[in-house]
């Protein structure tokens, strides 16, 4: 009888112990069913339109945290991952590198700051997508940097948003580091990486790709002006309402050129697209296409 009775709690405890452990387990699945719905629920917030920049602007720093902090706990998850190096980059390019740019005339220290802060949130979008990246095809960075074209990794469907973003904030991180040579040497891998997402889908992102290449076309060395030309019109046509590819031609091509004429008409074009079609991306456009216009003397 004692024996038995040494028995019964030996298998209570046990029982008890299974139990607690199946709750463990059902717990840690409860949550990562809710970091995943979240996930899918702030990747599509960062597509959700809206048009005032300083509500964008006070909002996305904590969507930014939010969206890092979800991601370490659901690093496989390509659209959160995609969703917060888009926000880095839109982050550093709308309300960081071009404040810079502003500022640069009246205060060179402050808009020096600015451009060191823009160059570590474009690093820190390119770090997103490039993990993501090697997640989903491992050795993807190795095989990036070969030399020989034929073993470049062929991206999956959906990796082209992410090579995209990995390619943009790239070369946003080498514009504000004009004084780092090692950075700026990434300049054809960053081109490369955007070329791999160009051959599969051109029309990416409603010509943002097309864009792309056109501006790192510019920037290679010995690239061709008639190549960068044929990009932006192209990004022009796919555009749908979008007054960037206007912008970005005006200020790539136009203005290089000290065609006047030319850079005044994108600029108005840009600012009735802006004006038809409202959204965050059309408004940064604007804010953008005014100050270059109230500053055209001085690129002139």
């Amino acid at each position: 009888m004692a024996a038995r009775h040494r028995i019964i709690p030996t298998l209570c405890i046990r029982a008890l112990a299974t139990a607690l452990l199946l709750l463990a387990l059902s717990a840690c699945s409860a949550r990562h069913l809710l970091v995943q719905g979240m996930a899918g629920e702030l990747a599509a917030q960062g597509q959700a339109p809206e048009d005032d920049l300083v509500l964008a602007r006070e909002a996305s720093a904590f969507y930014l945290k939010l969206s890092e902090a979800l991601l370490r706990e659901v690093p496989d998850n390509l659209p959160l991952s995609e969703s917060v190096a888009t926000g880095f980059t839109q982050y550093a390019y709308a309300f960081v590198a071009f404040e810079a740019e502003r500022l640069d005339g009246t205060d060179s220290r402050a808009a020096q700051a600015l451009r060191l802060r823009a160059a570590r949130l474009y690093a820190r979008a390119h770090r997103h997508a490039m993990e993501a990246l090697e997640r989903s095809q491992p050795g993807f960075g190795l095989a990036l940097q070969d030399p020989n074209a034929s073993q470049w990794p062929r991206l999956k469907p959906t990796e082209i948003g992410l090579a995209y973003w990995g390619a943009a904030s790239w070369g946003g991180l080498i514009s504000m580091s004009k004084d780092q040579p090692d950075t700026v040497a990434d300049l054809p891998l960053a081109i490369r990486l955007a070329s791999l997402a160009y051959a599969q889908q051109p029309d990416y992102g409603q010509g943002a790709l097309a864009g792309l290449m056109a501006s790192f076309e510019l920037a290679r060395p010995g690239g061709s002006q008639a190549q960068a030309l044929r990009y932006f019109d192209q990004s022009i046509a796919l555009s749908a309402g979008s007054a960037g590819p206007l912008v970005a031609k005006a200020e790539g091509v136009a203005q290089p050129a000290g065609d006047r004429a030319a850079f005044d008409a994108l600029m108005q074009q840009a600012l009735a697209v802006a004006a038809a079609h409202p959204g965050l991306q059309n408004s940064v456009m604007r804010e953008r296409a005014l100050w270059l216009q109230a500053h055209a003397d001085d690129l002139f």
